[in-house]
């Protein structure tokens, strides 16, 4: 068998590789942060997520979802009914913390361009979840946008601390200024 290389498209390597379209990424990046930033910065500031009574939002939302996986089409499968039962329910002040600050710096971290691929995968992943969860909202276009931002991530955050991060530390397959002899 050959190792044959596929090329890619020009059109896929404008839009995900050519610093060019960065500005276009800038404005993407800022966009999802800012959803996340606010939702986390509200929650960090409410009492129901991180305060005296951490977990009663959490608590409430959890059992609406926990209703839709009753019907014969449920919005929420079984399984995903399941672990929010018994993993997220039985330890719900630490899932509540969890979740408003990792909103907040996933908001913070693309805002400011700062391990860009990181930050939108792990907003991707919270996306994923409250979708899982039966929730719509912003949620399908979040989540649309962090694949564009995960799959353009060397140049998402060019205009952003990655620019400098990037080059100093490198990535896990070649180090960057600090790790070169």
């Amino acid at each position: 068998m050959n190792n044959t290389t596929i090329e890619e498209s020009p059109f896929s390597k404008l839009l995900f590789h050519n610093t060019k379209l960065s500005w276009l990424w800038l404005i993407v990046r800022v966009y999802v942060g800012w959803g996340w930033l606010s939702a986390g910065w509200e929650k960090v500031h409410d009492p129901l997520w991180t305060g005296a009574n951490a977990g009663g939002a959490l608590s409430g939302f959890i059992k609406g979802a926990l209703q839709k996986t009753a019907s014969a089409h449920p919005d929420v499968q079984g399984w995903y009914g399941y672990f929010l039962q018994h993993v997220v329910l039985g330890h719900i002040h630490t899932w509540a913390h969890i979740i408003a600050y990792g909103e907040l710096t996933v908001g913070i971290a693309l805002i400011i361009g700062l391990f860009t691929g990181i930050a939108a995968f792990f907003g991707l992943f919270m996306n994923l979840n409250y979708l899982l969860a039966g929730t719509v909202s912003t949620n399908p276009i979040l989540f649309t946008l962090s694949i564009g931002i995960i799959l353009a991530w060397k140049i998402a955050g060019y205009y952003g601390l990655d620019y400098y991060a990037l080059s100093y530390l490198g990535v896990p397959w070649h180090g960057g200024k600090l790790f070169r002899k």
